[in-house]
């Protein structure tokens, strides 16, 4: 049973009762350079002290063993930069989103880079993550447009994929939107689906279609958010 209610107050009832959320706030990071490499857990990690170190009032839930009120949303994949990461959390007291992209910024190392700070509206953050475009360097590839032409003409295109319930059939091209190639450029709009289509899948996916892909990837998660068209807007406007 959860120890707050939705407005954020504490139940008296629950062991340890925290102060109430009275502001809740939108952040959108980016992941740079090597930092790219950063797991979702190590970038919880390095938030979480960011927060103490920002000195932000940040809340805390309930319970014998209470956590900071931060959510994370559709995290890219390790390895992939990303300049449109996001993530809310509540406070105890009303602060400048500015101020506090600020403090953050500064407390979290180079790469990690806060970009944005709002005051959160009505509804669920993670509802308005619904594709995400992604940039995908391929060096030395070729025959990505042609591979890219019979992707799109396609109904169906898997490619499959280890998990932790073994091998599974992933239907990329059932999440793709849209697809450009330019020269060794790939850039994809992917709806956000269960399980998430990643740019590896994308690539896997050409290849499949007839690329050749000798080279090491570089993916950057260039937007995320309400799709509108074939076009990714921002969450946070």
């Amino acid at each position: 049973m959860s120890s707050t209610t939705l407005q954020g107050t504490p139940n008296p009832e629950a062991p340890n009762p925290q102060l109430p959320i009275v502001q809740k706030l939108r952040i959108r990071y980016a992941k740079r350079g090597r930092l790219r490499f950063t797991s979702h857990r190590d970038f919880g990690r390095a938030f979480e002290r960011a927060v103490r170190r920002a000195r932000v009032p940040i809340a805390y839930s309930s319970g014998f063993t209470p956590h900071p009120k931060i959510s994370y949303a559709n995290a890219a994949p390790t390895g992939a930069a990303s300049e449109a990461e996001f993530l809310e959390i509540g406070l105890t007291r009303a602060c400048d989103p500015e101020r506090i992209r600020a403090s953050l910024d500064d407390a979290l190392p180079p790469g990690l880079d806060v970009v944005a700070v709002v005051p959160a509206v009505s509804g669920s953050l993670a509802d308005r993550l619904e594709a995400s475009l992604w940039r995908i360097e391929a060096p030395g590839a070729s025959g990505l447009e042609v591979a890219a032409e019979t992707f799109l003409a396609a109904e169906e295109f898997t490619t499959p994929r280890m998990t932790k319930r073994g091998l599974r059939d992933i239907d990329v091209r059932g999440a793709a939107v849209s697809l450009r190639v330019e020269g060794s450029t790939v850039e994809a709009v992917v709806r956000s689906t269960v399980p998430t289509v990643r740019p590896d899948d994308v690539v896997s996916a050409l290849k499949a279609a007839g690329a050749e892909v000798p080279g090491v990837l570089v993916a950057t998660r260039v937007e995320q958010g309400p799709l509108v068209g074939d076009t990714v807007t921002d969450p946070l406007a």
